[in-house]
């Protein structure tokens, strides 16, 4: 794993940890909120923090649900093909329950399919590590 060494100026340290505040968040929500998914969140807050905090960016590194996934992030820029079907799986679930508890709302239900279908784009865009590669956590 690399060093990282904060920005320079004050300001943009600032800015960065408001952005990967802002994106732990959004991470944290996507974790009960159909179609917001929440691992490209988690990766976004860590590299912010990696320039604007290394004292946060240890912390996420170690905390124990978010740790593994940002080690592996990090040694491999890439999430297994198991992880990225856990996600698109677990958003679909989510999505279509959400679709149907929303039935007789159709502005509601092509929302939450439009939502989904972006949250899935994300994960899929994330390159795929390719069979074989080492993980740096077991859980992958």
């Amino acid at each position: 794993m690399s060093q990282h060494r904060p920005h320079r100026s004050r300001a943009v340290r600032w800015l960065l940890w408001a952005a990967g505040s802002l994106a732990l968040g959004l991470g944290l929500l996507g974790v009960v909120l159909p179609g917001l998914p929440t691992t490209p969140f988690v990766l976004l807050a860590a590299a912010c923090y990696a320039k604007a905090s290394p004292r946060l960016h240890a912390w996420l590194l170690n905390h124990r649900l978010l740790g593994p996934m940002l080690r592996d992030w990090e040694q491999h820029r890439s999430l297994t093909r198991r992880t990225k079907t856990v996600a698109v799986l677990s958003m679909t679930l989510m999505v279509s329950l959400s679709i149907w508890s929303f039935r007789g709302r159709l502005i509601a239900q092509l929302a939450l399919v439009l939502l989904g279908a972006i949250g899935a784009w994300v994960v899929l865009r994330i390159p795929t590590r390719r069979p074989g590669a080492q993980s740096s956590s077991s859980s992958s």
